[in-house]
């Protein structure tokens, strides 16, 4: 049965990342109207996007992986509800993001040539390069308050208060776009292609604005903090205080975390390197931009669905695991899965098919159109990712839930030897327009493999999570999913066949809307009448939900 507090929880935290993916999605489509998808848009993106993955590199990790169990263990333990091991814990956060901060703001030029391939540092691309170098000095510092972000929000979430995190971000996206609005109003949308770097001024608004947007962020989380009486006190008396134990955990994670930003540093330069070569030759490119597209539209199902879930159930998994109720954990977590596929592979389906009019509906936004077709195909190709990803994170936290940290770097290992070789020899073999795809082809592949991996691994720690229920569970909605697909793609090529009614924006966005429906409602009746008793149980608790309001 579908745990209702689980899934009370997990709706409160789904309502918050719908509307901020909704105005996230909003950003990343106003910054290709504004930017376009050539050379300065995956300056931009880079610059904007590393403080991110280097404030995960510094303590990420450590912070949403490790935080939770422990503070759960020691409102448990602890006489005084483990309000002096939460203030020392932050304490220590915050001094790691201080330092950390100020190491990657003197280490910036040697960060840029890590991500920028090397044609950014030669001649005739003087401009570009002091562009790259202007706004990532303006964005490193948002290592700190992301940082901040997420202690904060640990600490809610492990009060049961999982509400504000998923919420906060709406307000770094709405600064966000504004910021790009008022770029676009004092120095208007790019012109194809958009190669030559930004001015001063350009780069200050891009820059300055989006860190504002993360401290915004940050700030919004500190009134909801005084409502689970926690005091925020800093306190340095570090030793003594079972401090130590999470550093033991947190090594694993630094690792798995290392191997994972090698990763994107990796993927970012093959990417950076297709659009300055696309500079060079005067051909249309698709890199880190149109990666990072088609990445936010798969990771759209990942944020609305998994991680409001995942979040809602890591508290009773962490519960479940300190009490050694391996059987009752392994139910848990595999009822979790079920719920998490249940909406994340039919959703995989709708970007699959759809991947080709959701390029066409964003590059006709776009300042520059010159590679519509490889935004489609960089969507599809992603939504493989979503499947694997998806319950590869949530099998993380059953790990994690056990305070094994070492298994997951093993794992995250080799989906990143399998991801970044990929990516390494497809790249090879085609053009800069095709670049984001072959990237986001690699990904795929390597997410089910060690999703795989997982599941044989914490089979054996606890109990069976697959079994013959949920292998026939998951066989039903493949089924149901084909029946989908098969279902939009035939309506596709009956509206090519009407040339229904033009190529328009607004046609498209209609023809996008049709088949989503027509693709959820046939996947939704396939699901009902293949008897598939997670459906019935979501549909009955919502029918309670609705009758009692």
């Amino acid at each position: 049965m579908v745990n209702r507090r689980l899934a009370r929880a997990s709706l409160i935290m789904a309502a918050g990342t719908i509307v901020s993916r909704i105005t996230g999605f909003a950003r990343m489509l106003l910054l290709v109207a504004v930017l376009g998808t050539a050379l300065n848009a995956d300056i931009f993106e880079l610059a904007n996007s590393v403080p991110n993955s280097l404030y995960i590199l510094v303590a990420g990790g450590v912070f949403n992986v490790v935080f939770v169990p422990q503070l759960v263990k020691a409102m448990k333990e602890h006489d005084d509800g483990g309000i002096a091991f939460t203030q020392r814990l932050i304490t220590l956060g915050l001094v790691v993001l201080t330092v950390g901060t100020i190491a990657l703001m003197v280490a910036i030029p040697l960060i840029m040539r890590v991500v920028f391939a090397g044609t950014l540092f030669s001649e005739g691309f003087e401009r570009q390069h002091d562009s790259a170098l202007l706004l990532m000095t303006l964005t490193m510092p948002q290592v700190f308050f992301y940082g901040v972000f997420v202690l904060y929000g640990q600490l809610l979430n492990s009060r049961e208060r999982f509400g504000p995190m998923m919420w906060a971000p709406i307000a770094n996206n709405l600064v966000a776009l504004a910021v790009l609005s008022l770029y676009a109003f004092m120095f208007g949308p790019a012109q194809a292609p958009a190669n030559d770097g930004f001015s001063t001024s350009e780069a200050l608004v891009l820059g300055g604005g989006s860190t504002l947007g993360i401290v915004v962020q940050a700030l919004v989380l500190i009134p909801y903090l005084r409502s689970i009486g926690v005091p925020l006190r800093l306190r340095f008396d570090f030793r003594g205080h079972g401090l130590g134990h999470i550093f033991t955990l947190g090594a694993w994670t630094l690792g798995l975390i290392a191997v994972n930003q090698a990763t994107y540093f990796a993927i970012a330069r093959m990417g950076s390197a297709a659009t300055l070569r696309g500079r060079e030759e005067g051909v249309a490119a698709a890199g880190s931009t149109v990666y990072a597209l088609g990445n936010l539209i798969s990771q759209v199902p990942h944020g609305i669905i998994t991680v409001s879930v995942a979040t809602a159930m890591l508290p009773t998994l962490a519960s479940l695991a300190a009490d050694k109720k391996f059987d009752q954990f392994a139910n848990q977590l595999s009822t979790t899965l079920r719920v998490v596929a249940l909406f994340i592979v039919p959703l995989a389906t709708l970007i699959a098919c759809l991947g080709a009019p959701l390029g066409q509906f964003i590059g006709g936004l776009s300042a520059s159109t010159e590679n519509t077709v490889a935004i489609g195909s960089t969507i599809t190709a992603f939504s493989l990712v979503t499947i694997g990803f998806s319950l590869h994170y949530v099998v993380l936290r059953g790990f994690y839930s056990l305070e094994d940290t070492k298994t997951p770097f093993l794992i995250q290992t080799v989906i990143a030897l399998i991801n970044v070789g990929g990516a390494f020899v497809l790249t090879r073999t085609v053009e800069p327009l095709w670049v984001s795809t072959a990237m986001a082809i690699a990904l795929g592949p390597a997410y089910l493999v060690g999703l795989t991996i997982g599941l044989f691994l914490i089979s054996r720690r606890t109990a069976t999570l697959i079994d013959r229920n949920s292998r026939v569970f998951a066989a039903k909605v493949v089924l149901a999913c084909l029946f989908g697909g098969v279902g939009m793609m035939s309506a596709q090529a009956g509206w090519a066949a009407l040339s229904w009614p033009s190529e328009s924006l607004i046609s498209i966005f209609l023809k996008l809307v049709a088949l989503s429906l027509l693709g959820l409602v046939i996947i939704a009746g396939s699901l009902m009448l293949l008897r598939v008793k997670e459906t019935q149980q979501l549909f009955s608790l919502l029918r309670r939900r609705t009758t009692s309001a």
